[in-house]
């Protein structure tokens, strides 16, 4: 196939040539290449692959049918280049997009008609609103704006996001891209906001192509001399079925995610990216991925050079794809694949399985077919829209958690309030606001500008920067909290204390800060309120219990317009909603944890991770979040007290009379009756606000070895309520898939006995028995 392509060229070569010189006036014009199948391109309209109505398979096996060895391996790679002869232009696989479209990689850039993109809040901040449809509205704007600038030239339609990792380790660096703890939460939040990138799937159509990392069990980058490069993480069969894996799955399952990136660390001894267990079994095999695997970024170089997994570069090469690798972010599998097939290690097969999984996906996306279909128009005026930018408020209004309110001292009135000192390394900033992975924002609104619209303020710093290594500007700041009628202090991290490749070393508040606050705090004249701003949690006990601190606030990176919603909520403009997405623990928790260690459950002297097996004293809990009004709880029905569970049949596999459970493999689970929970939640205090009802389960002790869970979230839901009003909300409870549990083997199974449910200050036990 490959020789009768190169005769066809040869006897075209003055086509080809015309086609090519088309191809780069075309790229300098609109930055774009030329589509292969554009209709302008005469050497390939006619071609099979370039028929849209044929199906996507046979379109992508025809393309693969003309390709030689050489272009195919140059398409196995991020900076896939181009095959002229067939129209095709050089493509970018990476860009980023976690929350707005970033130019951190090399896909998109920033400039001309398009300066800017909207920077939404760090996904941390944004999970914290334990809104679903927010998270998927958000999505659905980045792929507005991403499509946009793909149109003008300047962006590319494979985006290498989200990052559902779990935060295990409140010091990870990289905690702030994800939704936190619980694997639930990351679970949804991963399946929203792909559906809001991805669109509705249509025709199986992709409006751009998600991807969720690093899979998997990823949560450690630089600390203490173990850097993610050289670190294996020793994971049992139980944690990665019942914490580290439940967020891809869901991923794939409920999102229908284009792509899955596989990580830098080892899992067991062996690199992700290398492991056809998870890769080619798990995700392509159970999970049933439509798309591609591609590895972080020169994962397989490290796999080879730094953790020398490999003998030779053309084993590391193989290894890659034979696992289910296919796309590499790096030159590696340019390099070295050639070689691996020339030695045997692969065949030309194993390459095009590969590349159909890419290929199909650059189908989905239409990027073959010209610039047809419902995103066509999407240009620079759809990017920083006035409803993208307030969505962004919003988003921020809904993530900005209040941890404390003495006395009610918030909100504060700007008819009592007149002057207020803005204090602190964060309380100007711009860039801090917005995180990581993130992009020229569309404009900002720092703390001090958006508390200036409301007050007249005194701003100073304190001290420079957030290492706050001095305290030289501690005396006029506070001269400015004597003065004033109310102290806002802004203080936190930022990327030069949290990011990746840096880990933190503890969880105080950095330098001076803790100094800063507490003397400030006692020369104010009037109410301070602390405000925070982190992707990690901070141990601020001294703030939490020192009564001249009225008010705590985090916020997170809020994105642009960060500094407007605190003030808001400052001020009343908004009532805070938010709840904590992860456990803040004290300071004493990690003196003695290394990060290494990535078991879940407590045992022994190892206290446990996260709010479902840690058992200590905590700063503040996991959902944890105050509002200006007040909110009960009451079910408006009586649910079922009892469960029974049919099996198919009952045999010694399915029914295990030692743990008294039964595996949810064996069970019959379309047969269980869902239990509905009607929640009816009341407004009682005098603010219409928003509320989220948690519903957690809390499994029997029934000789689960190792089980040690504390309780587990099963649903939660957003709720806007008026004040004095009531709204109910409905959960159904399905016992395959809220009440199962993990055992050591990695079975999922339900036990029998007494389940029970906590929905704020409401406890019910249900009964689940074997029908027999």
């Amino acid at each position: 196939m490959s020789r009768n392509n190169n005769s066809l060229l040869t006897g075209n070569k003055v086509v080809v040539v015309l086609v090519f010189l088309l191809y780069l006036v075309h790229s300098s014009e609109s930055l774009r290449p030329l589509f292969a199948c554009d209709p302008a391109n005469g050497l390939t309209r006619t071609l099979r692959f370039c028929r849209a109505n044929v199906p996507v398979h046979v379109r992508v096996q025809d393309l693969i049918g003309r390709l030689t060895l050489q272009e195919k391996i140059r398409l196995l790679v991020n900076n896939a280049a181009a095959v002229p002869r067939l129209g095709i232009g050089g493509y970018e696989w990476w860009s980023e997009a976690l929350h707005g479209v970033s130019d951190v990689g090399p896909g998109a850039k920033f400039g001309g008609a398009f300066p800017g993109a909207t920077s939404f809040p760090q996904v941390i901040t944004t999970a914290a609103s334990f809104n679903q449809s927010l998270w998927e509205e958000i999505g659905r704007v980045v792929s507005d704006e991403a499509r946009a600038m793909y149109n003008g030239g300047v962006a590319g339609l494979t985006y290498w996001s989200p990052n559902v990792n779990i935060l295990r380790d409140p010091r990870w660096g990289r905690g702030q891209e994800t939704p936190g703890e619980d694997p639930v939460v990351a679970g949804k939040y991963a399946a929203s906001y792909v559906r809001g990138l991805q669109g509705n799937g249509a025709g199986n159509r992709l409006k751009v192509a998600a991807c969720c990392k690093h899979y998997t069990a990823y949560d450690l980058d630089n600390w203490n001399g173990v850097d993610r490069f050289h670190f294996n993480a020793k994971v049992t069969k139980q944690d990665l079925e019942d914490t580290y894996n439940v967020p891809f799955k869901s991923c794939v399952y409920e999102g229908k995610v284009a792509s899955v990136m596989c990580s830098y660390n080892q899992v067991n001894g062996k690199p992700t990216c290398a492991d056809e267990n998870l890769l080619k079994n798990t995700i392509r095999g159970q999970w049933r991925l439509n798309g591609y695997i591609v590895s972080d970024c020169d994962s397989v170089d490290v796999f080879f050079n730094q953790q020398h997994y490999t003998t030779t570069p053309e084993e590391a090469a193989a290894a890659s794809v034979k696992a289910g690798l296919d796309l590499d972010c790096g030159p590696f599998l340019a390099i070295f694949t050639e070689g691996a097939v020339k030695k045997g290690l692969l065949t030309e097969n194993d390459v095009n399985l590969a590349l159909a999984n890419t290929i199909t996906v650059q189908m989905r996306l239409g990027m073959f077919d010209g610039n047809l279909g419902p995103y066509a128009n999407l240009g620079p005026r759809d990017v920083c829209t006035p409803a993208h930018q307030h969505l962004a408020l919003e988003a921020a209004h809904q993530g900005i958690v209040l941890l404390k309110n003495s006395g009610r001292s918030l909100p504060l009135s700007p008819r009592r309030h007149h002057t207020v000192a803005v204090v602190g390394p964060n309380s100007d900033v711009t860039e801090t606001m917005i995180g990581n992975y993130a992009g020229k924002a569309c404009a900002y609104t720092s703390p001090l500008q958006g508390i200036s619209r409301y007050a007249k303020t005194l701003h100073q710093e304190g001290c420079a920067g957030v290492a706050c290594s001095g305290n030289q500007g501690f005396g006029a700041a506070e001269a400015a909290a004597r003065q004033a009628d109310a102290t806002v202090l802004v203080m936190g991290l930022d990327q030069s204390i949290e990011a990746e490749t840096l880990d933190r070393t503890g969880l105080l508040l950095p330098g001076y800060q803790q100094n800063l606050v507490t003397r400030v705090a006692q020369a104010s004249r009037g109410p301070v309120i602390l405000v925070l701003m982190s992707g990690g949690p901070i141990d601020v006990s001294f703030a939490k219990n020192d009564p001249r601190v009225a008010a705590i606030i985090w916020a997170g990176y809020p994105g642009q317009a960060g500094g407007a919603a605190i003030a808001d909520i400052i001020f009343g403009a908004a009532n805070p909603g938010g709840k904590l997405p992860m456990t803040w623990y004290p300071q004493e928790y990690v003196a003695k944890l290394p990060m290494t260690l990535m078991a879940m459950r407590a045992s022994g002297n190892y206290p446990g991770r996260t709010y479902r097996f840690y058992k200590g004293p905590v700063v503040f809990p996991f959902g944890f979040g105050l509002s200006y009004t007040t909110f009960t709880h009451s079910l408006a029905q009586n649910p079922l007290a009892q469960l029974l569970v049919s099996p198919y049949k009952i045999n010694t596999a399915m029914f295990n009379s030692s743990s008294n459970s039964i595996k949810v493999s064996h069970a019959n689970c379309g047969t269980f009756p869902k239990m509905p929970l009607h929640v009816e939640v009341s407004n009682t205090g005098e603010f219409d606000g928003t509320h989220t009802v948690f519903v957690f389960a809390e499994p029997p002790e029934n000789g689960i070895k190792g089980l040690g869970v504390n309780k587990q979230l099963i649903a939660f839901e957003k709720v806007h309520v008026t004040a004095g009003a009531k709204r109910t909300v409905k959960v159904d409870i399905e016992a395959c898939k809220h009440l199962g549990v993990v055992d050591e083997y990695g079975m999922r199974r339900i036990p029998m006995g007494e389940h029970k449910l906590h929905i704020g200050e409401i406890k019910h036990t249900i009964l689940v028995q074997p029908q027999l």
